[in-house]
């Protein structure tokens, strides 16, 4: 078949690969327009442009999906099937109307759960133990159309957003590529989403990273491996913002005999490699790895080395 490929992450990119790989011809693809990127906001191209400029393979960058130009572009290739993968934005009808066989959407969930922009970081924030890849034909509702296949996936204890995104990205790719090699059976068979079980993961946001450690520390180690590697979990410290970059679980250690209780979000213990902190519920959490104010990550051994930290003391938010 003849394919046009939307895409733009590095998740985007196994999938396209597989394609190159297979029997079916990529005759363009088509990726957000070049953008700052990265610490240093450089203007770069997507990760999926680069791979295609390496295919010799045509590259479409429209700033309007309903540009006139690019919508007879995309006619005029005449393609049989259109594959997405975290392309970015939603396609209107003039798009999705292009393919002879219509389009099809590798998503990072099991749907009917977790529809949106930010499926994985979703499903490790709110504790999944299970995820995986669901291969849908496209319809104007978001991420709302029949399931061609499923793939299940599961989510280990340190998994992070980062880890899983790898894994997932993977995982994609084949069973993408298993989907299109029996197509017809496979939209013949589509099965429908059952409404009552959608749930909904939309965009993460920068505030998302602040702690509310009077939240149970199970929870607080989620949050931090879900916002991995953007926008990161933080905590203040005495007005001075730090990143929490690892973590895990933890019980309280035992208080001294002249302190009952703990305030959330209280250190209880600042020693070698031991950085744990009050939250709720009684539980504690474990800092592995934390990360200054303007300052490189670091081990909580290399952290304690060079900063003196007071057991009692507060993390909070912004004072």
């Amino acid at each position: 078949m003849k394919l046009i490929f939307f895409g733009t992450p590095t998740f985007a990119v196994p999938s396209l690969l597989k394609l190159f790989a297979s029997t079916h011809d990529v005759t363009a693809v088509i990726t957000q327009p070049d953008r700052p990127r990265g610490r240093g906001q450089r203007v770069s191209e997507s990760p999926v442009k680069r791979m295609a400029s390496c295919h010799s393979v045509r590259v479409l960058q429209p700033q309007k999906m309903k540009d006139p130009l690019f919508l007879e572009t995309l006619k005029n290739l005449k393609p049989d099937l259109g594959v997405v993968a975290a392309y970015g934005k939603i396609l209107p009808a003039q798009v999705l109307s292009v393919p002879s066989h219509g389009m099809i959407n590798v998503h990072a969930s099991l749907l009917p759960r977790y529809r949106g922009a930010a499926p994985i970081q979703r499903a490790v924030m709110a504790g999944e133990t299970t995820t995986g890849i669901t291969i849908i034909r496209l319809v104007m509702a978001m991420d709302a159309g029949p399931m061609l296949r499923k793939a299940s996936y599961p989510i280990l204890p340190n998994d992070t957003s980062e880890t899983l995104a790898r894994a997932l990205s993977e995982l994609g790719a084949t069973t993408l590529i298993e989907t299109i090699e029996d197509l017809d059976r496979r939209l013949d068979s589509a099965e429908p989403q059952d409404e009552s079980l959608v749930t909904f993961a939309p965009r993460l946001s920068k505030d998302e990273g602040l702690i509310d450690w009077s939240r149970p520390g199970l929870s607080i180690h989620n949050q931090v491996r879900a916002l991995q590697p953007w926008p990161h979990a933080f905590t203040y410290l005495q007005g001075s913002r730090y990143v929490i970059h690892k973590t895990t679980p933890a019980d309280l250690p035992a208080s001294p005999a002249s302190r009952e209780t703990e305030k959330f979000g209280e250190i209880l213990e600042a020693s070698a490699d031991q950085l744990t902190v009050a939250a709720g519920a009684s539980t504690a959490v474990r800092i592995l790895e934390i990360q200054p104010e303007s300052k490189r990550p670091l081990p909580t051994r290399a952290f304690l080395a060079g900063h003196t930290i007071e057991v009692g003391s507060i993390f909070s938010g912004p004072s």
